[in-house]
């Protein structure tokens, strides 16, 4: 199987574990644009984006090791983010614990990453 099929597979993994933790939990999805931490959450991932563009190049520059590092750093800040957003606007939903569990699943395939392709 190549990049493509084992990229697929991970992702319909992925949307699975998403969909059984969400069943498990009984939360019923909502966005936190629907919330009081609308322009929170746009500001903060806004600054997070630019700051991911603005560092992109001097991670590139480096060795493959650095650039894992540099999206397992990342995808914490963006997913860790997310949750804490859940966690504070989100009131009475377990929404940030799926958000918790599918950035576990991302951050252990990125840092075996080497395994999977």
């Amino acid at each position: 199987m190549g990049f493509l099929g084992s990229l697929i597979v991970l992702a319909i993994f992925a949307f699975l574990l998403e969909k059984i933790t969400n069943k498990l939990l009984g939360v019923e999805k909502r966005k936190i644009s629907e919330t009081p931490g609308k322009s929170i959450d746009r500001w903060g991932r806004g600054i997070i984006l630019v700051i991911l563009l603005c560092t992109l190049p001097f991670v590139f520059a480096n060795d493959i090791y650095n650039t894992m590092w540099y999206w397992v750093f990342y995808v914490t800040i963006i997913w860790g983010f997310q949750a804490i957003l859940e966690w504070k606007y989100i009131k009475n939903s377990k929404q940030y614990v799926t958000t918790i569990i599918l950035l576990m699943f991302i951050l252990s395939i990125l840092y075996n990453i080497e395994y999977f392709f």
